[in-house]
């Protein structure tokens, strides 16, 4: 699950794609789903061929050699596979890079192609393991930062910047994601309209929020960047930047109480008063969401064994159909209530989900007795030992 609000911007960008698996690596889980786009049916998919090596050519041909590499329609038969034959595909890549950028001038238009081609390839490669191409990524895009080419020299400070991520991420160093955080800040408000930086920006921010210890630095990245993308030309950067008021109001929640409200899937209104004096926990979710679903059992579970010791649940549905919604519910026999609104926009956009900046899911709330959220953070195995912890000290 990427943090990145994608129905808003196109991950085009490599500094995105890098930023994205550094999310993964660090969370441990799948984080945040999106509901899946309609999408054509495949043509069929040729057998796995063997990537040939680098043939002579001019640049141009060069070029138009990888190009096919990576346009043809594989079949891997194994994940293994499929990570060979990605992996060969970069490092041929790389060679026809190199090979372009030693026989054309800077200001070919094939330069710029190339230059990006080969920390394309070097990020692959590092993202396999390869230390060297990973270290060669990062000094070949600190030499670009001050490239003539303003596009390149920008994807350069953005992966220049995914670099200094990782090693934050991976840390959990509080303090230099505060630094991070200026920096990335300074370089937004550059180009505010840049959709490429402002989708870093976004990445950036939600993989602060799953950092061991991370809230205060997401909610600074979130002060920070909401501000200046709310003053893009840009609509879409604009509408973002105003969206984070509500992942800090989310953020700002535990040790204060949490308003809920909205209509039952029976079409009643829900009664937040039926919440008083009980440990409730908040879900956001949907049916097509697999790490959701995947999750439900857990919380079954719990349901079951403190349900009558004052335990409840409020799913809140991120669903647009809702006769798949109430056939799913029926079909697991969920017993908890399920809050549903009918969706007037793209995507999902309950208002309760837009009212707390909700940017993917599953994400999940745990409210004490006293209707004080105690966490945000109460997936899995943590749900249970919190739960224990709060019904065992009441016992």
């Amino acid at each position: 699950m990427l943090h990145v609000r994608s129905r808003f911007f196109s991950v085009t960008s490599l500094a995105l794609c890098a930023i994205a698996a550094v999310m993964m690596i660090a969370s441990g889980t799948v984080l945040m789903a999106r509901q899946p786009a309609a999408v054509a049916e495949p043509e069929a998919a040729q057998a796995m061929p063997k990537v040939p090596p680098l043939p002579k050519g001019t640049p141009e041909e060069l070029m138009e050699f990888i190009d096919g590499l990576k346009q043809a329609n594989v079949r891997p038969a194994s994940r293994k596979e499929m990570i060979a034959y990605m992996r060969d595909v970069a490092a041929v890549s790389l060679e026809a890079a190199d090979t372009i950028l030693a026989k054309v001038q800077p200001a070919d238009p094939l330069h710029d192609r190339a230059a990006k081609m080969k920390l394309e390839s070097l990020m692959m490669l590092g993202r396999f393991g390869d230390e060297k191409a990973a270290a060669d990524m990062a000094t070949y895009a600190a030499s670009l930062t001050n490239s003539p080419s303003r596009e390149l020299a920008k994807e350069a400070q953005r992966l220049v910047l995914v670099g200094e991520a990782q090693t934050v991420l991976s840390s959990g160093d509080v303090k230099a994601g505060k630094a991070l955080v200026e920096k990335m800040a300074t370089m937004l408000a550059a180009d505010a309209d840049d959709a490429q930086t402002a989708g870093l920006a976004m990445q950036l921010a939600g993989a602060f929020e799953h950092m061991p210890d991370g809230e205060d630095v997401a909610a600074a990245a979130y002060s920070s960047f909401g501000p200046i993308m709310a003053k893009s030309s840009n609509e879409q950067i604009r509408t973002m930047g105003e969206s984070f008021a509500g992942t800090l109001r989310r953020l700002s929640l535990p040790g204060h109480p949490m308003e809920i409200s909205g209509t039952l899937l029976n079409g009643q209104p829900f009664d937040a008063k039926s919440l008083a004096g009980k440990v409730v926990l908040v879900d956001f979710w949907a049916t097509w969401c697999g790490p959701c679903v995947a999750e439900l059992p857990n919380v079954l579970e719990q349901y079951e064994k403190y349900h009558k010791d004052g335990f409840e649940v409020i799913g809140v549905s991120l669903d647009q159909d809702r006769e798949a919604l109430v056939k799913f519910v029926d079909e697991q026999k969920l017993p908890w209530p399920i809050l549903f609104e009918e969706s007037k926009g793209d995507g999902w956009q309950h208002p309760l989900a837009t009212y707390y900046g909700i940017s993917g899911i599953p994400t999940v709330i745990l409210i004490g007795r006293d209707g004080n959220v105690i966490t945000l953070n109460a997936r899995g195995e943590k749900l249970g030992e919190q739960l224990d912890a709060i019904f065992k000290k009441a016992g």
